[in-house]
């Protein structure tokens, strides 16, 4: 079973991709960045501002498959600075109450839109 989703709730591909993928399981969901989902723009310049924004982003598209950030299990940070790793960490913490996923974080030359973060997961269904 492989099937799209997609919500108006957080923001529209920008590319040739899904939000996210449900299969054999699992939710794959795609690379996330700071575009607000009622306008499609980049409206917060600062790391904090935008991680809060991509977790929102993944929340509305777990939401819509009835799933919490607890049903998350891995996680890769995208960002173009690791020297924001501490104030990423500090925002995505606020994200989970126990036991966050499995997490990959890397340093990158550049982001779509001029990102600072982009951040894409993977959930188990229930």
């Amino acid at each position: 079973m492989r099937a799209k989703i997609e919500t108006s709730q957080a923001p529209q591909a920008v590319g040739p991709y899904s939000q996210a993928i449900k299969a054999n399981g699992f939710l794959f969901i795609s690379g996330q960045i700071a575009l607000d989902p009622k306008t499609g723009l980049m409206t917060a310049t600062d790391i904090i501002g935008q991680t809060h924004q991509v977790m929102e982003n993944i929340g509305a598209i777990l939401s819509a498959e009835g799933l919490t950030f607890a049903d998350l299990v891995k996680t890769t940070i995208f960002l173009t600075d690791l020297g924001d790793f501490q104030q990423i960490n500090e925002v995505y913490a606020s994200y989970f109450q126990s036991d966050p996923p499995a997490r990959s974080t890397v340093q990158v030359a550049a982001l779509p839109k001029g990102a600072k973060v982009e951040i894409e997961a993977i959930a188990v269904l229930r």
